[in-house]
């Protein structure tokens, strides 16, 4: 037997990978090290970000903290680099339909321009107006109009005042209206005159003054056609003084962006409109002198209507926009109208519209996380949109829920170009494969990140230069090869592989902070040795490590029971992780089995009560399957049975325990004791053969601590799959333990070898007569089952 033992006994130098400090004298920050591994994301990417087809959008699969940001950024960056810079693009005024403002694109760059000679054209306007109507040339035409109108008036006038005259009248205008008056003696009479004359002479002035009137209205008929002509010739005057004005300056712009067809289209707009606009703004607001309108709300009246809305800018030779939006909700999506007040009332223009990710991004690529993204309401479904029509549009999207008749804008919408790339984690995308055709149409490429980099040299120094290349930036210390050793090995630990490194870099990043920490508090003015990474592990332990603590003093204090020394029947210590929070940690925890004659199988109590989940119960189940495999050949297995693990009140998953609830079955069958002093963990399938678990550090050093606490006696240890020794990269103090024999770590390949090292007995092989060896743990337990089996159903003694 203590052959067997020995050979299953691991040595120390399996327990953790082998790491040579002096690799690391190549991890010189010389040379940059951009980017480790992903490859296969690296292809997909590459592969994604050239297509120009409809659909083939990327989705970044992987965890958070393997550089999946941080690759994506430098490959988009130097892609845009290579692609030409988009157009820029601007929202006009619709002077037919303020509502529905209209779109504008500008070469890369000629927007700012734009922009700055407009605001000279307005200024231009200001200083032109209305001091263009004091022209000499002007102020001869507009006499000439009133003249000609004038004079038809006063001529209408002289012909009733001829005939008036004759018949002894006056005819008179005071204060713009005409009057008769009677006239004696030369001499026209007021009123108190008149009142003295007989009745006759009245009534016959009356009558004469009807006569007259009625031919002044005749004279005068044509008079409101004379009013018209002379308003439209003074208007026609006005409007083109001012367009003859105005014209120099818009050949002026027309000649400048003469290259750009969309700005030229513009300025066709306002040529139509402008000449109106300074007429209503700048020279009837001149000539109100009970105006309070300053210089400065004329200039931002003009703004209001000729000024574009540039949305984004660009510079010629930036390339393709590459945009990150970290909180992509509607408006930060898709853009939004903001909304003013001006004494009191709200109001909105196509000048308050407002461009989101998806305007800065047209033409190149965005950025989003996907998580973020599924969580905003509404956006989801509008992206889809978006991509599918290639359109953005800026509008409300709870305008159905706004009060009816509120005012708002309807922007003509934008043709769309860009390349969305999502940020997200692998149960995300299948759900949405699962789930939505569109987003397998929408998003055909998948960059799958790696959670875990090979172990070679080539990673090795590369992840060396990172850890340098962080330290230069932060400018700590100059970090010893020691010390990233001892970090790269957290990079193993954390990947529990002794092949493999955790693509986390973010993890050694923040071990690498937290040692600088203590090197500085140390006063220490000298390298950031491996002592510091040590210091910095043991700090992050001890603040994680109050539950921990708790439940192995409860242990200590006997009010969880578990023993290290000794040996029972029917009991074995198995080993569990908890993960709570960012804190994770092995512990022991009793498992038991009871049996007796009868015929209800195995019970797993934890099933019963609801405490025990799918996996596992299934790996209970798993132990009826081998318990008819293994001895069921020659009679029906009669047995009843119950498996517990003791003390547990908490739902209980995963089958890592069905390993040892199979040697606890075993001893309780057979009535041989299993040393205490030995946890176990590991699954079996039907035959017996040893399956991996999770967690393996993590639960050999839970056990390890409480044997420590409880006062190490060289005979304790940890049963392991054999499968798992890859994964082991264990504390040195373990380690140390391990090879001052004072701890043992053993690796099993079946069942039938872990039963050996907790009995201390030969399991037994089944001999040639098809019978297990009497005193071998097999042969004990078919002799009980067995008599089980009479005590059920009788036999012939």
């Amino acid at each position: 037997m203590t052959q067997t033992v020995e050979r299953l006994r691991l040595s120390p130098h399996q327990l953790t990978s082998k790491l040579s400090a002096q690799l690391f004298e190549r991890a010189s920050i010389e040379t940059n090290q951009p980017f480790i591994g992903h490859e296969r994301a690296k292809d997909a990417l590459a592969f994604g970000l050239v297509m120009q087809a409809p659909g083939f959008n990327v989705y970044a699969m992987g965890d958070h903290g393997t550089g999946r940001q941080t690759l994506i950024k430098q490959m988009l960056a130097a892609q845009a680099k290579r692609e030409e810079t988009p157009e820029e693009w601007c929202y006009i005024n619709n002077f037919d339909n303020s509502h529905e403002p209209y779109k504008l694109y500008v070469s890369p760059g000629d927007g700012k321009q734009l922009l700055a000679r407009m605001n000279t054209f307005i200024d231009e306007l200001l200083d032109l107006f209305p001091e263009v109507f004091d022209n000499p040339g002007y102020q001869r035409q507009k006499a000439a109009v009133d003249r000609e109108f004038n004079q038809r008036y006063d001529e209408a006038l002289a012909n009733v005042e001829q005939i008036a005259l004759q018949n002894d009248v006056v005819l008179y205008e005071e204060k713009g209206e005409v009057g008769f008056a009677p006239l004696v003696d030369g001499k026209p009479l007021n009123d108190e005159e008149f009142s003295k004359l007989d009745e006759a002479q009245r009534e016959k002035f009356y009558e004469l003054l009807t006569k007259l009137e009625g031919l002044l209205a005749e004279q005068l008929l044509e008079l409101p056609l004379w009013k018209r002509e002379s308003s439209d010739k003074l208007r026609k005057l006005k409007f083109d003084t001012a367009e003859q004005a105005i014209r120099p300056l818009l050949k002026e712009l027309e000649h400048e962006f003469a290259a750009n067809l969309g700005v030229l289209k513009y300025l066709k707009t306002v040529k139509a409109h402008i000449v109106d606009v300074v007429l209503e703004l700048l020279v009837e607001e001149s000539n109100n002198e009970n105006t309070n309108t300053t210089e400065k709300d004329l200039r931002k009246l003009m703004v209001e209507k000729f000024l574009p809305n540039l949305l984004v800018d660009r510079s010629k030779d930036e390339g393709a926009p590459v945009v990150y939006e970290q909180n992509p909700t509607y408006q930060n999506l898709f853009g939004h109208v903001d909304f003013s007040t001006f004494q009191g009332a709200s109001y909105t223009s196509y000048r308050l519209i407002r461009p989101g990710a998806l305007h800065k991004a047209n033409g190149g690529y965005l950025l989003l996380e996907a998580e973020k993204l599924l969580t905003q309401p509404m956006v989801w479904a509008r992206l889809k949109l978006a991509l599918k029509t290639q359109k953005v549009t800026i509008e409300n999207p709870y305008s159905e829920f706004t009060q009816p008749g509120a005012y708002s804008l309807k922007p003509e919408e934008i043709p769309l170009k860009v390349k969305v790339i999502l940020l997200g984690d692998p149960s995300l995308y299948y759900t949405l494969q699962d789930l939505d055709q569109e987003f397998t149409e929408l998003f055909r490429v998948l960059a799958d990140f790696d959670r875990h980099l090979k172990k070679d040299e080539n990673n090795l120094v590369a992840y060396g230069k990172l850890i340098r290349q962080r330290a230069a930036k932060y400018n700590y210390p100059e970090v010893t090869n020691e010390a990233i050793a001892e970090l790269v090995r957290y990079a193993l630990r954390k990947a529990e592989h002794q092949q493999k490194l955790s693509a986390n870099i973010t993890q050694v990043n923040d071990l690498l902070d937290e040692a600088y920490y203590i090197w500085h508090q140390s006063g220490s003015d000298g390298e950031l040795t491996e002592q510091f990474v040590t210091l910095a592990l043991a700090a992050k332990k001890r603040r994680t490590g109050r539950l921990s603590e708790t439940w192995l003093s409860e242990i200590k204090e006997s009010q969880v029971l578990i023993s290290t020394q000794g040996k029972q029947v029917g009991k074995v210590n198995g080993l569990t992780v908890l993960e709570i929070g960012d804190s994770v940690f092995g512990t022991p925890a009793r498992i038991t089995a009871t049996v007796y004659a009868g015929s209800g199988g195995v019970t797993d109590i934890e099933r019963e009560v609801d405490l025990g989940k799918s996996i596992h119960s299934k790996g209970v189940l798993l132990l009826t399957g081998y318990l008819g495999h293994k001895y069921g050949q020659e009679f029906p297995v009669t047995i009843s049975a119950n498996i517990a693990i003791e003390q547990s009140y908490g739902h209980i998953d995963g089958d890592s325990a069905s390993m040892a609830e199979l040697c606890a079955l075993v001893s309780a069958i057979s009535h041989m004791p299993i040393d205490q002093g030995i946890a176990i963990t590991g699954s079996i399938n039907q035959h017996g053969q040893v399956q991996s678990i999770g967690g393996v550090n993590e639960k050999i050093e839970g056990f390890y601590r409480l044997c420590k606490d409880k006062g190490l006696t060289g005979k304790q240890g940890v049963i392991i799959p054999q499968t798992n020794v890859i994964n082991l990269m264990l504390s040195d103090e373990v380690m140390e333990a391990v090879s001052n024999n004072m701890f043992n770590i053993y690796a099993v390949d079946d069942i039938d070898q872990a039963l050996e090292v907790l009995m201390d007995t030969q399991a037994g092989e089944l001999g040639s007569t098809g019978r297990y060896p009497r005193k071998s743990i097999h042969g004990m337990v078919l002799d009980k089952l067995k008599t089980f089996e009479a005590l059920l159903h009788g036999n012939d003694d």
